[in-house]
């Protein structure tokens, strides 16, 4: 059985995307993302990489296979979203503001305009559950920035 993992937005500013991650229709956290330019996983690559702002735009919308790997930037193993076209290095890592994203998603327990709280320790429990489902499975994360 594949796991899965759903990012859905509940709040967009012109700084940050604020989510619900859900864990097999569990919910986990909340996320923190950079602003959403409206990019989806299927757009010609040429198109995606004209909308995107380096280090301040949200991953586009769609599906993706999620593993682990060593992070050269933080020094430590982290899971790491494979093959986000335009992106490189799309990590889930613990931070609070959208400056801490560079593209990556930010996982947190609570939330206020434009951050995440307690980033630290939801994503601990996080990736525990994260690396148990690795050894089982695969895991894929979709992102769905509808706020319906």
């Amino acid at each position: 059985m594949e796991n899965k993992l759903l990012v859905k937005a509940i709040t967009k500013t012109d700084k940050s995307v604020i989510s619900r991650l859900y864990i097999n229709g569990h919910f986990e956290c909340f996320t923190l993302e950079d602003v959403d330019r409206g990019l989806k996983k299927d757009m010609p690559l040429s198109i995606l990489q004209k909308m995107k702002v380096a280090g301040k735009t949200a991953i586009p919308e769609g599906s993706y296979k999620v593993t682990t790997s060593f992070s050269n930037r933080f020094q430590k193993i982290l899971p790491i979203l494979l093959d986000v076209p335009a992106f490189d290095g799309i990590r889930i890592h613990p931070g609070n503001y959208p400056e801490d994203t560079e593209g990556c998603l930010l996982l947190g327990n609570g939330i206020s305009k434009d951050m995440v709280t307690n980033s630290k320790i939801a994503f601990e429990a996080f990736f525990i559950k994260l690396k148990k489902m690795l050894e089982c499975d695969t895991v894929e994360i979709t992102f769905d920035r509808s706020l319906t």
